[in-house]
């Protein structure tokens, strides 16, 4: 019988270890589409005005677009950051989601963005394990912050990695 040896998995995350406090970085961008949209508040049952009616939406509301629920736009965030693969086998558990503050309206045809900035990173009080908080800025295509929140995550350690 042969011993075959595996080759490194590429793109692998980041170990707790790997992410200090203070590192940044930013993902991809992503544009919101009218299905994106429609599927959400769809699939959510938020069927309001609000998000169906752009009529409503502009003179009601003052909104100059197709405006998007935050929920879409903190989803959008949390894909694009997997996508980066920084949690790739390395991610365990979004322990928080802290605080989430929605700064600026999202229209449909907007292109987000999120920046990362490591704000905590320690080990956990299991072994093998690490708690990385951070600040998540997410941006539209002008650079405005539209949304921000502080996740804790659950990470593995190098040992585990």
């Amino acid at each position: 019988m042969t011993n075959i040896t595996e080759p490194q998995l590429l793109g692998r995350g980041l170990t707790w270890q790997e992410m200090p406090e203070g590192m940044q970085f930013r993902t991809s961008t992503r544009t919101v589409t009218e299905t994106d949209l429609v599927t959400f508040i769809t699939w959510a049952g938020i069927i309001t005005p609000l998000f169906t009616d752009a009529r409503f939406a502009q003179e009601v509301e003052g909104y100059a677009g197709r405006l998007v629920p935050g929920m879409v736009t903190y989803c959008f965030s949390e894909g694009l950051l997997a996508q980066t693969g920084f949690m790739q086998g390395t991610g365990i558990a979004i322990v928080s989601t802290g605080s989430l503050e929605h700064r600026a309206p999202v229209f449909v045809g907007d292109t987000l963005y999120s920046v990362v900035t490591v704000t905590e990173s320690r080990p956990s009080s299991r072994p093998g394990r690490g708690v990385v908080a951070s600040t998540v800025s997410v941006r539209n295509q002008h650079g405005t912050e539209v949304l921000s929140y502080t996740p804790v995550r659950l990470m593995r350690s190098r040992e585990q990695a």
